[in-house]
This record gives C-alpha cells, sequence and structure tokens, in this order.
C-alpha cells in the first residue's frame, strides 16, 4: 500500500470494527483512518489495544460526533468526548483528528467562529500536550447540520481563527474557484485530505463514488496538495449509496488501487 495513502473505516460504515480488521488484514491495508463512533462500540480499552496489537498506522480519527453552537448546553458533554479521542489518539500515534464544526443555526457566521473557538479551548489545549492536530473539515452547504464551514477558502479562514487545522474533503470543494490558489495559500493550516468521486447529476448527499467514476479532477488536486507542500496522508473515504450498492471490499479495493496508481504516477514512483 502507498505509504502516503490510508483508507477510513468510514468506507466500512456498517461494519464493526472486527470486522473492518479481518478486511484490513486480508486486503493488506496498514494505513488507516478510524471512525471513534466504532471505537466506542466496541469499548474503548479494547478498541485501542486491539489496533495496537494489529499494528496499523493511524492517519486520523473522524466521527467524533458535534455540539450545537447555538445550544451551550450542548458542549460540556462534546468537550468530554473529544478529550478522550485526544487520549486516544496519543495512544495510537494517530497525528490529526477531524472534526466538523456543528450547526450554527440563527448564529452569524463571525459569531458561530467566535463560539467554536471557546468550546475548542479544552480540546486544543489537551491536543498540543499530546502532539495531535486538531482539523476542521469543509463540508456540503447541504449540511447545515454538521457545519457552518461550507468552502475550503472559509475552512483555511476558520482553521487560522481558531487555531486548528484543514481536513480538505474534496468532494465538498472540488468545484470551488481558484481552488489552486486557496490550496496554495492555506498550506499552513492544511492537516488532512480526504478523497473520493463525484458523479454530476446526483441530487443527494453523501454520494461519494470510488476515485475515477466520477468528475472531480483527483489528479490536479492532489498534485497541487504536494506542490504545496503538503506531507500528510491521502485517505480514501467513500460513502452513500453507490458504495453500499457495491460493496464495501470492492469499492474500497479499487478505490485504492486507483489512487496507489495516482499517487505513483504523480510522485514517479513505481505502484508498491
Amino acid at each position: 500500500m502507498h505509504p502516503l495513502l490510508s483508507v477510513s473505516a468510514v468506507s466500512s460504515w456498517t461494519w464493526t470494527l472486527d470486522e473492518d480488521l479481518r478486511f484490513w488484514a486480508d486486503a493488506g491495508i496498514d494505513h488507516v483512518g478510524l471512525s471513534f463512533r466504532k471505537l466506542e462500540e466496541a469499548g474503548l480499552d479494547a478498541a485501542t489495544a486491539r489496533l495496537r496489537d494489529a499494528g496499523v498506522r493511524v492517519s486520523n480519527i473522524v466521527e467524533l460526533g458535534w455540539w450545537d453552537l447555538a445550544d451551550p448546553s450542548t458542549i460540556p458533554a462534546q468537550q468530554d468526548r473529544l478529550l478522550q479521542a485526544v487520549e486516544v489518539a496519543s495512544v495510537l500515534s494517530c497525528p490529526v483528528l477531524v472534526l466538523t464544526t456543528g450547526p450554527a443555526h440563527g448564529l452569524h457566521w463571525d459569531e458561530a467562529c467566535e463560539a467554536l473557538g471557546d468550546a475548542l479551548v479544552s480540546t486544543l489545549r489537551s491536543a498540543q500536550e499530546k502532539r495531535v492536530r486538531v482539523c476542521l473539515e469543509n463540508t456540503s452547504p447541504l449540511r447545515l447540520d454538521l457545519s457552518f464551514c461550507t468552502t475550503a477558502r472559509d475552512g483555511v479562514d476558520l482553521a487560522r481563527r481558531t487555531g486548528t487545522g484543514l481536513c480538505l474533503e474534496v468532494n465538498s470543494c472540488f468545484a470551488e474557484r481558484d481552488l489552486e490558489w486557496t490550496i496554495a495559500m492555506g498550506a499552513d493550516v492544511l492537516a488532512h485530505v480526504q478523497l473520493n468521486d463525484f458523479v454530476i447529476g446526483s441530487l443527494c448527499t453523501p454520494d461519494r463514488a470510488v476515485p475515477g467514476d466520477g468528475q472531480i479532477p483527483l489528479r490536479a488536486i492532489v498534485a497541487t496538495v504536494l506542490a504545496a507542500g503538503y506531507e500528510g496522508a491521502f485517505e480514501l473515504e467513500l460513502v452513500g449509496p453507490r458504495i453500499e450498492a457495491e460493496g464495501y471490499a470492492s469499492a474500497i479495493t479499487r478505490g485504492v488501487e486507483h489512487l496507489e496508481a495516482m499517487l505513483g504516477e504523480i510522485l514517479g514512483q513505481p505502484i508498491p
């Protein structure tokens, strides 16, 4: 498996951690992104031990939940959950936590940004001590229940204002104007990259496709990210009806093969 490529546990949405571990071992996948939801379902201590025994590298942890930024009563419980995630990341030598901002409802963008920064203080303090980077993902504007950050350019600004990093989710930003400029000028906060594809004409979300099956200019985006000096992981994260219909094993295998070939071509390296 290409050392820069990882596979997200979100790509096998309904599988348990045990099922993920069996598939990863059989498929030769040794660099993975974890779902905190699945770790909680398996028991955090037991799940952490299983992953250490499996010898996989962990690129990031996602599915960390969210708070309602317009409802302060939702924040303390989520802060506790994020502190648990920081501890797990530290034990597993995981460099990145990927969060969504949570919904802002009636808050203006700047008000939501300020509320988010305040809510993240304890998490960022703990993460800095544990050498874990917290980053925020840009999401689809159809998912305002998850986030008020719906563009990569806003993600760069938000990361700088909150002291976090940016997770570049290509499915949510590939059609943005001057994305190459945004990536270059935001290189200092770029902490993680999620790759998948999109078939133009789809009217549902999430509806990600296996890389190579859609119209996202993945090669150009990946090349731009690498040219900006990015040294982190490129994570295959698949979710939606196309993936469910094909089956996780097939979709993930095809996605890995496509991205390995792409990275090898861009970097002038043979496929491992």
